[in-house]
Formats: C-alpha cells, structure tokens, sequence
C-alpha cells in the first residue's frame, strides 16, 4: 500500500515557504485506512460524509456536525460518503512556526508547557460562529496569493481566538502540545489499543512509524511471541468472555473482534478451545 503525503499530495507546488494551506476536498469514491504521513497539522471541516482517523494509540470518527484538528504524524484516515452524496471537505493546514508565532502573542504557557498532553487530536462540536467561519474560507480561492495569505492569516488567528474561548485550558493545553511535538505514546500502548481493532498488523507497524519487519522484531522482544500469535489469543479470550458471560451470539461481535466474517473467527476459535463459538452461546 502506498503512503500519501499530505499536504503535498493534494497541493503540486513547492509547499517549503508556507505556513498555512487552505484545500478543498472532494471526491466521489469512498476512500478506506489511507496510510497518509501528515506533514502538516490539520484542521478539518466537514462538509458532507465522515472522516475516521486512526492513530497508534486511538481513533476517531466525525461528520458534518463536528470539525477535528489533527496532529501532524502518520496515521490511517478513511473518507465515508453519506448515501448519494459527494464527499466535501475544507482542510487548513498550518506549521509550528505559525502557530509558535499565534502562542506567543496570545498564551501565557507558564506551567502548562511542560505538562505531557497524550491526544493526537481535539474534536469540535460546530456551532453557528464556526458554520460562518468556514463560509468565509471558501471566498480565500487562492492562497498563494500575497493579499490572501494575509488574509488567511488573519482567519487562522480568528479561528485559535474563538476555539480559546470556546474550549478553554483544554484547547490551550493541546495547542502548545502542538507546537512542542511531545507526542510519542510508547510501543505497548500502541499495541494494546488496537487489540480489537480491524487494523492489519502492516497498518499498527505504520502508525508506530516501524517497517513491518522492524515492528515484528520488536514485538517479539516485549512479548516473546509473535504479533500474530498474540493479537489471534487476545482476541478469541475476550470472545469467549463475551460469548461465556454477556450472552452474546458469535454474529454480534466477530467484526469488533478483527474479523472480517464469521467464518474465520469460528474456525479460530474451534482451533483454540477445542468448541465451536455456537456451543458457548
């Protein structure tokens, strides 16, 4: 699977004197776990359809009633179309050098600087103010322009000010996350958030930013197995733990668990425990 790199990918020009990119996104065609090595930090504003976005250590989905900034870093997105509707997006992209500029004149960091934020990206709920923002995006056509970038940034200030008065300490704390880059959740975190996730083991090594050889190898030294083995017995023990003392049915929960049919999660589970999973339910 390829890798985009974002923006670079939707923007073919020389990026190397930007600090901020506005980009409208459409597109037709569901797009499924893009492995995207995301250059910038990003704000998204949905328009129409979702957007998931997995990191090492979590994911996340929104639609149209919600906006998300993004951390810059590899991680896996999927664009969903709502039924018989185009997928829209209006992406702003900005560098820690613009937003270093906005922190200094604006927060005092004080203690806060040196607090550990662990998320790799704030959700916003929309609201009126924020609908009209992103109206006037749509008037900055060309932001290579000398006038527009200007205007651009004045807008990407307007848009911190207001997210500051909206969200308080939280939306603070996350900015200067931003600007610091002390994002870096260790390996077993990442591991064990995706336990049950549908996410193949080449995508988990992506998001730890390891080659699928690398990851394994240093799967092998934390855990003395291998990732296969391990994630396959995680997995079937919560089924059965499910199966055994919630009442559920093996049709409930295979797609929770990883599989992708029902077929491959019986015959694991017949493998592991001797029974099929219907004999338990």
């Amino acid at each position: 699977m390829t890798i985009e790199n974002i923006p670079e990918h939707y923007i073919q020009s020389d990026l190397s004197d930007k600090e901020l990119l506005i980009y409208n996104l459409q597109m037709s065609k569901e797009i499924i776990k893009t492995k995207v090595n995301l250059n910038m930090h990003m704000f998204s504003f949905l328009q129409k359809g979702r957007k998931e976005v997995h990191y090492a250590d979590r994911a996340v989905t929104v639609n149209e009633k919600q906006s998300i900034l993004l951390r810059k870093g590899n991680c896996l997105w999927s664009e969903l179309l709502n039924p018989e509707e185009n997928y829209f997006c209006k992406l702003l992209f900005f560098t820690e050098e613009r937003l270093s500029k906005f922190i200094n004149e604006y927060i005092d960091k004080g203690a806060e600087e040196n607090e550990e934020i662990e998320e790799t990206f704030f959700c916003i709920e929309n609201d009126n103010y924020l609908t009209s923002y992103i109206d006037s995006l749509f008037n900055i056509n060309e932001p290579q322009a000398k006038l527009n970038d200007k205007l651009l940034s004045i807008k990407f200030d307007e848009l911190l000010i207001y997210l500051l008065r909206k969200y308080g300490k939280s939306f603070e704390k996350f900015l200067i996350s931003l600007e610091s880059q002390k994002k870096n959740s260790s390996f077993k975190v990442s591991i064990e958030q995706n336990i049950f996730s549908s996410l193949s083991l080449e995508e988990i090594a992506f998001l730890c930013n390891m080659s699928l050889s690398t990851f394994k190898r240093h799967f092998k030294e934390e855990y003395n197995m291998s990732p296969g083995k391990w994630l396959r017995d995680k997995r079937l023990d919560k089924a059965k733990e499910l199966l055994d003392k919630e009442n559920k049915t093996p049709s409930d929960i295979y797609l929770d668990l990883g599989y992708h049919n029902l077929s491959n999660f019986s015959n694991a589970f017949k493998k592991k425990f001797g029974v099929s999973p219907t004999e338990i339910a």
